[in-house]
């Protein structure tokens, strides 16, 4: 028996089970507050830019608030990790007993040893887990320091101009066997065997099938999206679609999933047993490229209207919106898109373009110029500068005045 549900009820589903349908909570955020959401969110992916914040920061901003940053890096740094580094949606801080699950239905050839000769292989393999077995956390450039190799730098492939050494410690890092103890200032990973990253070393060696792992992330990801289609749960934790298509057979049969239909969506939505759907969405925030609400852009298309693509590798002269573009959402709808980058030297939050939605609410400048406000003090930036570019600029650039004149 399919139900049927509304567009904004499909919405409303997906906003509560995401941590983002309510105001957020008016007290400072602390640990408990931070590992509610972790538990509901599963996973925050991690990204290198550092243009207005690390993309891992800006999910726990959006549903808590200013919230104290250090506080998420002594959960993923420090012991007992309530949040490991591993690949997921792509690389990212995983609650500890997603783990064993992912390191069985994760594969990112890419980021193999593959192509490097056996014997080669073998030998730094052994050498690197000899070294990490007796040593502190160490980054790639200290273990190949530590084990003596050298190479020549090539200077073809730009980017992914890897060391064998460094190859072979990603390989290791994907086989699970080595882990992320956390990162340098930097941005570099400091390796140690996983079982001393864990806060349970058994999960280290836990050696799930995966075809019970495949049926346990779709759950999970069910569980964090609240309703979607087969590709959405798959692409959570970016499994293979045929294989969460069984899984969500076998949760329909069991009741974790009911099959719904959802005005405009072609394709059959399911809907998480335990999702919940409020009387209406009240909260806003600033969206990070990366969020987990926007990981499948066609179902944020579906869910919103909302045609989001990033541009960051897009050259300059052919970007439609920006950089470094987040959407805002404005209680159930995506009511504007805004290019944003922090000049940590000037103190100030510079709002390189807003422009708004077609559909965007009458108060919308008001309500982004306050979290463009809320989003500059958490990162320590003094005041908000918006340049004239895009359709709500020179309303939002009046309503920041507005805002200052006020304080």
């Amino acid at each position: 028996m399919t139900s049927s549900l509304t567009l904004l009820q499909a919405r409303r589903i997906a906003l509560e089970a995401q941590g983002l349908a309510r105001e957020r909570p008016t007290n400072t955020p602390g640990t408990r507050e931070v590992g509610r959401i972790l538990a509901q969110l599963q996973l925050l992916q991690i990204d290198s830019v550092n243009v207005l914040s690390r993309s891992h920061y800006l999910p726990l901003f959006a549903r808590l608030g200013p919230y104290d940053r250090t506080l998420l890096d002594r959960l993923s740094s420090r012991a007992p990790r309530r949040l490991v580094e591993y690949w997921a949606h792509e690389a990212s801080l995983v609650l500890p007993e997603l783990f064993p699950y992912l390191v069985s239905t994760q594969s990112r050839k890419w980021a193999s040893a593959s192509s490097l000769p056996t014997e080669v292989r073998q030998v730094l393999s052994n050498r690197i887990l000899e070294l990490l077995s007796a040593s502190r956390p160490l980054t790639a450039a200290e273990v190949q320091d530590r084990i003596g190799h050298s190479e020549q730098k090539r200077t073809g492939q730009w980017g992914w101009n890897w060391s064998s050494a460094k190859r072979v410690l990603e390989d290791l890092f994907q086989q699970g066997l080595i882990s992320s103890a956390g990162r340098t200032a930097q941005f570099e990973r400091r390796y140690a065997l996983t079982e001393k990253v864990m806060p349970d070393p058994a999960l280290a060696n836990l050696d799930i099938p995966p075809a019970d792992a495949y049926l346990h992330l779709t759950e999970r990801a069910a569980r964090a999206l609240g309703i979607g289609t087969t590709r959405c749960l798959a692409d959570y934790f970016r499994i293979p679609v045929k294989a969460a298509t069984t899984a969500v057979h076998v949760l329909v049969q069991r009741g974790t999933l009911i099959p719904v239909s959802v005005a405009t969506w072609k394709q059959p939505a399911y809907r998480y047993a335990g999702s919940v759907l409020p009387r209406a969405a009240t909260g806003r925030a600033l969206l990070s490229p990366f969020d987990s609400l926007v990981f499948e852009r066609r179902r944020l298309e579906s869910l919103f209207g909302f045609h989001y693509r990033i541009e960051i590798y897009t050259p300059a002269e052919k970007r439609t919106y920006g950089y470094y573009v987040l959407p805002f959402l404005l209680r159930d709808c995506m009511a504007a898109r805004v290019d944003l980058k922090a000049d940590r030297a000037q103190g100030q939050l510079l709002v390189r373009a807003a422009h708004g939605e077609p559909s965007m609410p009458a108060d919308t400048a008001v309500e982004l110029a306050a979290e463009l406000v809320l989003m500059a003090g958490w990162l320590g930036l003094d005041e908000v500068i918006v340049e004239p570019r895009g359709n709500l600029s020179a309303q939002l650039a009046a309503q920041m005045a507005e805002e200052y004149a006020g304080n």
